[in-house]
């Protein structure tokens, strides 16, 4: 099994940047998916998480209204639309794949670099 977040790179402050999520080995589209971000130096925290039908979305305080989680499970692909993008935002992003929302992380992907300079 082998998640991939793809789409980081180096921004400007107020920009914007989409992350997406792809899986082998599981089909995607069966499992509800997070995103989570680690900063240098910090603990790695939940940014966002998307049910499997993507009727339902969550969002860590720090980015509501600034970040939008979708999928299209057509094409088993999610992704992580962050606008406005501050310096804080700058992390390394995973996605990770669970059963449901409420449940512990099944897999979790490898993170892609997102740096956000003022």
């Amino acid at each position: 099994v082998q998640l991939q977040a793809s789409g980081g790179g180096s921004v400007q402050a107020g920009e914007s940047l989409r992350l997406s999520c792809a899986a082998s080995g599981i089909s995607l589209d069966t499992y509800a998916i997070g995103w989570f971000r680690q900063a240098p130096g910090k603990e790695r925290e939940g940014v966002s998480c998307i049910n499997i039908a993507g009727s339902k979305t969550l969002y860590e305080d720090s980015v509501k209204g600034r970040f939008t989680v979708s999928r299209d499970n057509a094409k088993k692909t999610v992704d992580l639309q962050m606008n406005t993008l501050k310096p804080e935002d700058t992390a390394v992003y995973y996605c990770a794949a669970r059963r449901s929302m409420s449940r512990n992380v099944n897999y979790w992907g490898q993170g892609t670099l997102v740096t956000v300079s003022s």
